[in-house]
């Protein structure tokens, strides 16, 4: 019932949740760069994100599946995700750094699909407004990004790490506020995950989510340490993250009217073309801030929307006790097989064909992304809003 959704607890805790990705993903790659580390071992060491993405969460959601509850879970992975980032104080090798981000990221990686899927329980009937409280991870994203890079132009590169931790314990303090939502009940007319499985829509929004975080992988990796190698300063760094993100809301705030009148299969196609123009122009445009700032609005197609529309077919393809399954086969499908092979082969492709090329192949997993969704989903006969879009 909308009188009884918590509203601000949720959208607090995405803010801290993403405030935390705005400090880490851009900033703590040029830590790493700092500690003389190749572009092959930043690569490595920022892929355990995603490799943790793919085991964990099924892990955690199957746990969740049978205790019936989520946030306790989610508390404990906020706990012990802050333990394992504080390890990064006392270690700068890479043995020691990569023990500490493998102990973060399993912990880390168990939270956002049990907190989506909780979400949706809250939502009950109001799916469409689920936009409005993820934005808020949006603005935490551009307060962390802006701040701690213009912070950076004047503290050294490693004090992004107790900022960065800082973040962390917001997650952990706004964890213990959120309620649990009612578990769906199970009926037995609800169809196994292998019959959802088996649906040929589902197996291809799955494997173009494959295909989209995998064009991603240069970006999270490599886009803060290719601006700053062109002459870019850092708060420039954050400015340029943060209008992609500021996009992103923009997109958010119009979702309910988009899907309204466009499918999800169409909107996430739109979200795919948009992608491959991205990357290409990041990858070939660097020299004009013109062109790096027409690529990263294309953030609020191929992230929010793509995001979005991604999510809501999940919810609607996996009923009741399936929820917290499939939110964790898409993070895992998607940020977590598909942002490992994008970011590890981006850090072998980085020294050897240059950057230029390295992002032209993500926009290679775009495409190749966007051929899947088009071919495997099979289009409305209406062609506008159909039973994949979001509830009103």
């Amino acid at each position: 019932m909308p009188a009884m959704l918590p509203y601000w607890r949720l959208s607090g805790y995405y803010f801290f949740y993403f405030a935390f990705i705005g400090a880490f993903s851009p900033y703590f790659t040029l830590y790493l760069q700092s500690l003389a580390f190749s572009a092959a071992d930043i690569a490595i060491l920022m892929s355990l994100m995603q490799v943790m993405r793919v085991v964990a969460p099924n892990l955690w959601g199957m746990l969740a599946d049978r205790i019936g509850v989520r946030m306790p879970i989610v508390r404990i992975s906020a706990a012990a995700s802050l333990a394992g980032f504080a390890a990064f104080f006392q270690t700068t090798s890479f043995g020691g750094i990569f023990a500490a981000m493998a102990v973060m990221a399993f912990f880390w990686s168990a939270a956002l699909p049990l907190v989506e899927s909780l979400t949706f329980g809250h939502l009950a009937g109001q799916t469409s407004r689920y936009g409005s409280i993820r934005l808020w991870g949006s603005v935490g994203f551009i307060v962390a990004v802006l701040g701690i890079g213009h912070a950076l132009t004047w503290l050294p590169v490693d004090s992004q790490l107790w900022m960065t931790a800082m973040l962390l314990g917001g997650i952990f303090v706004f964890s213990l506020s959120v309620p649990e939502a009612p578990t769906p009940p199970h009926h037995h007319g609800t169809p196994g995950l292998r019959a959802v499985l088996a649906r040929a829509e589902v197996r291809a929004l799955l494997g173009g989510c494959f295909f989209m975080s995998a064009a991603h992988g240069a970006l999270y990796v490599f886009y803060s340490i290719f601006l700053v190698d062109a002459g870019y300063s850092k708060a420039l760094v954050g400015w340029m993250w943060t209008l992609g993100v500021v996009a992103e809301i923009g997109v958010f705030m119009l979702m309910p009217r988009l899907t309204a009148r466009f499918s999800l299969r169409l909107i996430l196609l739109v979200a795919y073309a948009c992608a491959v123009a991205r990357f290409l122009m990041i990858g070939w445009g660097v020299a004009s801030i013109a062109v790096l700032a027409v690529a990263q609005m294309l953030h609020g197609a191929t992230f929010g929307a793509y995001h979005a529309a991604s999510i809501g077919a999940i919810n609607r393809w996996f009923p009741g006790r399936l929820q917290a399954r499939g939110q964790a086969l898409y993070g895992s499908i998607s940020f977590g097989a598909g942002g490992m092979l994008g970011g590890l082969l981006s850090g072998y492709t980085w020294d050897a064909i240059g950057p230029a090329w390295t992002y032209t192949i993500a926009s290679l997993f775009a495409l190749m992304g966007l051929w899947v969704v088009w071919r495997g989903w099979p289009a409305s006969p209406n062609g506008g809003r159909n039973e994949e879009t979001l509830d009103a």
